[in-house]
């Protein structure tokens, strides 16, 4: 659909349609800016120092034994 057709059939309607149309398109370009905003790459190493693993992480656990 080009924009002149839509133009047009937006002329068209009464004056409280064409305010929720306004408002759908409001609403339609804030979702896209917070899935742009959401698309954005992590930065490498931004979690680092948030999890702390424990010095047996490695060890086999007491479960297993009877298997290994």
């Amino acid at each position: 659909m080009s924009d002149t057709e839509l133009l047009k059939k937006v002329s068209e309607l009464p004056e409280n349609l064409k305010e929720e149309v306004d408002n759908f398109i409001d609403f339609l370009l804030q979702k896209h800016g917070e899935a742009d905003s959401e698309k954005k790459p992590l930065q490498f190493g931004m979690m680092k120092g948030t999890f702390v693993m424990s010095d047996d992480f490695d060890e086999p656990l007491d479960d297993f034994k009877e298997y290994m």
